[in-house]
């Protein structure tokens, strides 16, 4: 016997992931396997497109994981598939990246100039860009590279140009001076998802401003009271009767002078500080809707810089905005203004690039008017043409469509798509797809000075266009009409208004049709703990660290060097202290990808623990050490035929069904209900429980139950038997490896070769194989039902072996009482693999009234199996033993009873710790009612 192939090397003991992934990949993609093959029905997700700025994290990991399994399984199942990778150009962080290579020179942009700046951004994107795409490869993405794209090249750079000119055509683009999310550090509009507010410890002032006409005073709280020189109201609640009588009325701005109305106004908080609010509405957007609710002037008091400006009185102008609140501040103490200042929490929004403290800040945009764009895309979810999975998001994506604002789309940036936009003298501002259309579209001859428009476009408008560009729009290509509408978007919900909402809208706009039917939501990755992962919380782990393997010397340069905080995540802590003394090991991309898959239940964020991942490589083994046993079992001396004739395993003919075993008989029937829950949780998008079904099947019914049985069943040697079992192991087998492929990709291409061959399935490789189908593996209720009950039996007396601390080798003596006709038959034709399994030296049947001897038992259906006590044990000897076990669970049990009679601990400790401890207290409850129960038995024989 040996474990090679038919035509091959022989197998490793061990599977060694990093020897043979890489290869492995290589010759898919050489191959051209990842591009769209046949002619089976489309198939065609697109990849969120990565920051090229980027690495992969846990994040992409997870969500790539389930995009490539989606992909493989419908390649897999005939469906012409394509996954369509591509790098976004990431405007602000890409351009923060190289200025501070400048910096590191001791340049700046501006010094370079926009072109040179530009021109060193494209040097940097061609040495660092593929960062991204090794990594997709590393963890088995079959994405097809050869259509890769960016969001920046030339032939989505004109889908955006047309995109622009129609929509502005349309009237559906206009610029216009509105209040942004300004970052006074980049000097740049942000959007919303640009923006990072965290409770932060601050100051709230008081501030009395007089009633112009002497009647007293209002009393407003703020935060930023340096923004009270561009006041231009009060505003109180309608139904407060506090303020009632003031409504109308107009109240003078200290340090100013300038006499403000009171309004009324229910945005207003009656229950937050006075109930009167101070409105600037060019710094603040609740004032800013206020502000147009009673045509209120808006004042900008700010440069771009955050600077206070000439529109402030002249001892403030100039100041920066933090050295401007603590002039203000003393300016209305001097002049009897400033009543009191406390501490206090509240948001504070912040650039997440630049971290810098952001501003409200009236400047002119460029905006799309979203509303009209909204309503079709609105519909679109409604009918049932686009479908979230869970539909609760559906909820969500209503909720912001129809309260949707105008999306400001331009960026004061130099890297990104810039506007086509050309303007001309005055304020005349013109759009085109080039300075050449400009000026012949409206007859502007080569003397009527044109300057193109400095701002550039915000990423998600390119992005926004993702399905249908990335396919070749605007030309009609092959590739559009074959692939476009997409089948499915795979996004986690943090993005679901700021890019899935705008490809729902552009491409009904563009294309007449949704861009994709269904939109699978996964939840964050968190750590095991259930915190979010990020590097200021220091629980960052790089999934290329968790394939490849990572010393501690490389975990402490990354927290050196800033990619991970001085605190390592609570998981990687404790691997490399307790589990992993030495750093994380290679798990091999198959585990890694096996534990994202485990842990994808719809819609729920995933907590992620090392641990499983381990698992999972171990899972991996098993798997392994199976094939190996499988490929060992086929026999060196018969012929295996020509090269490329099928193996000798596949020679032989099918046993006839009469005499097959019923061991072989189940395996079959099981695999059938787990390839038919696989597929069926596939098609789901649940992942979770596809993997579930495999790992199940594989783990505790082919290795544990039918491994062992094939090896009782070889070894009695009868010859018709014995092929039947070969056949059926290299058959299912064959198909687990099938059943796998879609999530351990590399192991199942490792071994499916070999295992076909032995079949008669041989062929390039299994990514290009058949998806296997439960039909080919049809339900034997009959055989299913007689291996449950040979197993009850086997788990029954394993059970009573564990309880007596017996060894598997040691032969028992057992009685089966309360037997029934059937029970009677089974134990005779199943003796062959019950007596060898269950390690039972004899086997008899003790009348259902008969007294029994002294005896371990266990219940098997109706009846109940005893293995007496005579001879197998020293009961003086046990009883002491037990008697040890008791006592110390008798402490135990106390312990966790203080423990959960503790006010203190059921109130304060976290859920999952009570539970904890009551889970404990239960378990403990079991073991000394066991425990009781064996000493009664060994008081019994001694008292013979």
């Amino acid at each position: 016997m040996s474990s090679s192939s038919p035509a091959g090397e022989p197998l490793a003991e061990r599977y060694e992931a990093a020897k043979f992934e890489s290869g492995a990949y290589r010759r898919w993609e050489e191959a051209g396997y990842f591009a769209p093959r046949g002619d089976g029905p489309p198939f065609c997700i697109v990849i969120p497109p990565p920051n090229v700025t980027g690495s992969l994290h846990m994040g992409h990991a997870f969500q790539d994981t389930v995009m490539d399994a989606l992909t493989r399984y419908r390649r897999m199942r005939g469906d012409c598939a394509l996954w369509q990778p591509g790098v976004d150009h990431a405007g602000i962080a890409t351009q923060m990246v190289v200025e501070r290579q400048l910096e590191a020179e001791g340049l700046s942009r501006r010094e370079l100039g926009r072109e040179e700046f530009v021109r060193r951004v494209w040097a940097w994107k061609e040495s660092s860009g593929g960062r991204i795409g090794a990594q997709l490869r590393r963890l088995g993405a079959s994405a097809d590279f050869s259509r890769d794209c960016f969001t920046l090249d030339e032939a989505r750079s004109r889908a955006v140009r047309e995109v622009f000119v129609r929509l502005h055509e349309e009237g559906l683009i206009y610029r216009g001076k509105r209040l942004v999310n300004w970052d006074p550090v980049l000097q740049t509009a942000l959007s919303d998802l640009e923006v990072v507010s965290s409770e932060e410890e601050g100051r709230l002032w008081r501030l009395r401003y007089p009633l112009a006409d002497g009647g007293g005073a209002v009393e407003v709280d703020t935060t930023r009271p340096e923004t009270m020189l561009g006041d231009t109201g009060v505003a109180v609640h309608p139904n407060d009767e506090r303020y009632r009588k003031l409504i109308g009325r107009m109240a003078r701005l200290p340090l100013v002078g300038r006499e403000i109305p009171i309004v009324a106004d229910e945005a207003v908080d009656p229950e937050f500080g006075t109930g009167c609010v101070k409105v600037t509405p060019a710094h603040d957007f609740t004032d800013h809707e206020i502000g147009k609710r009673h045509q209120l002037a808006a004042i900008n008091i700010l440069t771009p810089r955050a600077f206070l400006n000439d529109s402030v009185p002249r001892p403030f102008a100039g100041l920066e905005r933090f050295a401007a609140r603590k002039a203000v501040a003393q300016a209305l103490k001097d002049e009897g203004a400033l009543i009191g200042v406390r501490k206090h929490r509240h948001a504070v929004p912040r650039g997440d690039r630049s971290q810098a403290v952001l501003e409200p800040l009236l400047t002119d945009q460029w905006f799309v008017r979203a509303a009209p764009l909204a309503e079709p895309a609105i519909a679109a979810v409604e009918d049932g043409r686009v479908r979230f999975v869970p539909e609760n998001w559906a909820a969500t994506y209503f909720e912001w469509m129809r309260n949707i604002e105008d999306w400001c789309i331009s960026r004061q940036l130099w890297w990104g798509h810039r506007i086509p936009a050309w303007h001309g003298p005055g304020r005349a501002v013109f759009v085109g797809r080039s300075e050449a259309e400009v000026r012949r579209k409206h007859s502007l001859g080569q003397d009527f000075a044109l300057r193109r428009d400095d701002d550039v476009l915000d990423t998600w408008f390119s992005s926004a266009l993702w399905p249908f560009s990335t396919l070749g729009w605007p030309e009609r290509t092959r590739e559009l009409e074959r692939f476009y509408p997409g089948s499915v978007l795979v996004t986690g919900f943090d993005i679901l208004f700021f890019w899935v909402a705008r490809m729902i809208m552009m491409g009904l706009r563009f294309m007449g049709d949704v861009p994709f039917k269904e939109v699978y939501v996964h939840g964050l990755i968190r750590d095991h703990e259930g915190q979010k992962m990020s590097k200021s919380k220091g629980n960052v782990i790089d999934p290329l660290d968790l394939i490849d393997g990572v010393d501690l010397d490389t975990l402490a340069a990354k927290r050196t060097s800033g990619l991970m905080q001085p605190q390592l995540a609570p998981g990687i802590e404790r691997a490399t202290r307790e589990q992993f003394p030495k750093g994380i090991p290679a798990f091999g991309a198959d585990a890694v990808r096996l534990s994202f898959a485990a842990l994808a239940s719809t819609g729920q964020d995933i907590r992620y623990d090392l641990e499983r991942t381990a698992g999972c490589r171990n899972f991996c083994t098993k798997l392994w050490n199976a094939a190996r046993f499988v490929f060992m079992q086929q026999d060196s001396e018969e012929p295996e035929g020509p090269p490329g004739a099928p193996g000798a395993l596949a020679q032989e003919q099918e046993p006839d069904p009469s005499a097959a075993s019923i061991a072989n008989r189940w395996i079959v029937s099981r695999l059938g209900r787990a390839l038919d829950a696989a597929g069926k949780a596939l098609d789901g998008y649940r992942l979770d429980l596809a993997s579930r079904a495999m790992y199940d099947f594989v783990w505790r019914e082919y290795c544990d139950w039918y491994l062992e049985l094939a090896k009782r069943i070889l070894a009695d040697g009868e010859p018709r038997a014995s092929a039947a079992t070969r056949r059926t192991l290299a058959r299912v087998l064959e198909a687990v490896l099938r059943g796998l492929h879609p999530i351990m990709p590399f192991i199942t291409e490792a071994l499916w070769q070999r295992a076909a061959a032995l079949t008669g399935a041989a062929g390039e490789s299994v990514m290009i194989a058949d998806w296997p189908l439960s039909s080919e593996f049809p339900r034997d209720e009959q055989a299913e039902a007689e291996i449950e009950w040979l197993q009850g039996f086997v788990l029954g007396i394993r059970q009573i072996r564990g309880e007596l601390d017996l060894p598997p080798g040691r032969k028992l003596k057992v009685l089966a009482q309360g037997a029934n006709n059937r029970d009677r038959a089974r134990m005779e034709s199943l003796a062959g693999l019950l007596r060898p399994l269950a390690g039972i030296g004899e086997l008899s049947e003790l009348a259902e009234h008969a007294e029994p001897p002294p005896s371990a038992s266990a219940l098997h259906g109706g009846m109940r199996l005893l293995t007496p006590l005579a001879g197998i044990i020293d009961p003086a000897a046990e009883r002491t033993r037990l008697e040890k076990l008791l006592a110390q669970a008798q402490k135990v049990l106390q312990a966790t009873e203080r423990k959960l009679a503790n006010p203190q601990f059921l109130a304060k400790a976290p859920p999952q710790v009570v539970q904890g401890a009551r889970d404990r207290h239960a378990a403990v409850v079991r073991d000394l009612e066991r425990l009781a129960e064996q000493i009664r038995r060994l008081k019994a024989m001694q008292a013979e």
